[in-house]
């Protein structure tokens, strides 16, 4: 699949890092580091803007390495960019640890991965199949 885009970062362009990742790394495009104190949220810019053919989107996720090393995730995750978006790709960084974090220029923040979808029609009715489950919600189950 070919993707349109245009890039204002210093960095390489939004890669996978091995042959069979589903998602390409995006990387922070700053002018200054950006400190990121415990329980702070930071936009991120990445110098992307993108072009999406109907009926795909980008789903932007957070990196397990910078999670589980330093608390770092995303907020809004995934977070979507419809196929109509044209403007930069921001990544919603947040510092779930006790620890400062600083988001360096160049650094991987997040991953995207570009996905089908289908719009939904509704069709009102007044009763739906039964199932097995039925109104059974969180835990229903219990532990096994």
């Amino acid at each position: 699949m070919k993707i349109r885009i245009v890039s204002h970062s210093k960095h390489p362009l939004p890669a996978y890092e091995t042959p069979f990742s589903a998602g390409m790394d995006l990387r922070a495009n700053l002018d200054s580091e950006i400190l990121l104190r415990p329980l702070e949220r930071a936009l991120i810019p990445t110098g992307f803007i993108i072009e999406l053919p109907e009926g795909f989107e980008a789903q932007i996720r957070p990196r397990s390495g910078l999670a589980i090393k330093n608390g770092i995730s995303l907020l809004n995750t995934p977070g979507t960019i419809d196929a109509d978006y044209r403007g930069e790709i921001m990544v919603i960084l947040v510092n779930l640890s006790n620890e400062d974090f600083v988001v360096r220029d160049g650094e991987r923040i997040a991953q995207m991965i570009i996905s089908t979808h289908e719009q939904a029609e509704w069709i009102e009715v007044d009763t739906l199949k039964a199932t097995e489950r039925g109104t059974g919600g969180f835990g229903h189950t219990g532990i096994k």
